[in-house]
């Protein structure tokens, strides 16, 4: 297979997964080693990512122009530091701070050992079970509004977490806005608000290395992967929108976990390499 229809492939994968809580760094480290095309590198993930966070500024377009614009306004005018849409620019900006630094001191490490498919097979198992708790036990009575310093402080943190492939960057956030008692919705909505700086950061940091880092691809290819990611990815954000209003995480925690125990399996008998 060309790398063009290898990267089309992965922009799909990519987009669908990117907003589930499945993980979709794992699932662009799993299925090009599966398939015998091998990994095809941070790089090509950073960037291809810019595409569904693209999506997400398309979808959230009417959302963020108020926040950002409020948050703008305010910094002129001390009167409109009260509104609630300038205050939510603050707290994305403070949420997005932990996954900065931590991604610039760890950035080898996230390159090498946490691409490791044994490091991403149990951070999908464990996670998966993390959801599932949060999901039970989470008690839907927070919204938006109720979006404040310390729970942009620790939402933040969770994501974070996603630095390591496996854990799913809209997962573990989500996972936190359930254990402090956000619904559904909320939890998944800032979700999406908190990755848009992260995500096209890392991607635009990343830009640099496709010719020259550890990527399968080069610039064609990857182009036209971030441009499937993109509209893949835009479907994908308002089907889960619709599906979180009425219904639990239970699939994508069973999904996690059988796929964990999978690559487990292929791993232990050889069929992947770690």
């Amino acid at each position: 297979m060309t790398d063009l229809l290898k990267a089309v492939v992965l922009g799909v994968l990519q987009g669908v997964t990117e907003f589930l809580p499945i993980s979709s760094s794992a699932h662009l480290r799993i299925f090009p080693e599966l398939f015998g095309w091998g990994d095809p590198g941070a790089a090509f993930t950073a960037v291809v990512q810019i595409g569904t966070e693209l999506a997400v500024l398309l979808y959230f377009r009417k959302d963020i122009w108020r926040i950002a614009t409020a948050w703008l306004r305010s910094l002129a005018k001390p009167e409109y530091r009260g509104d609630a849409d300038a205050r939510m620019g603050w707290y994305v900006i403070i949420g997005s701070l932990p996954i900065v630094v931590l991604g610039v001191l760890l950035k080898d490490v996230i390159e090498k050992d946490f691409r490791n498919l044994w490091v991403i097979a149990t951070t999908l198992v464990v996670l998966g079970v993390v959801l599932g708790i949060a999901d039970r036990v989470g008690a839907s009575s927070r919204t938006m509004k109720d979006v404040g310093i310390r729970e942009a402080v620790l939402l933040g943190l969770a994501q974070a977490a996603a630095l390591i492939p496996g854990v799913s960057r809209s997962g573990a956030t989500i996972s936190m806005g359930r254990f402090l008692g956000f619904d559904r919705e909320a939890a998944t909505r800032f979700a999406f608000l908190l990755a848009i700086p992260a995500v096209v950061g890392a991607g635009l940091f990343e830009l640099k290395e496709i010719p020259h880092g550890h990527n399968d691809f080069g610039w064609g290819p990857t182009l036209v992967g971030t441009v499937v990611s993109f509209v893949v990815g835009y479907a994908a954000i308002a089907w889960l929108l619709r599906y979180v209003t009425t219904k639990s995480y239970t699939p994508f925690v069973l999904y996690r976990i059988g796929l964990g125990i999978a690559v487990f399996a292929l791993l232990g008998d050889g069929v992947l390499n770690a």
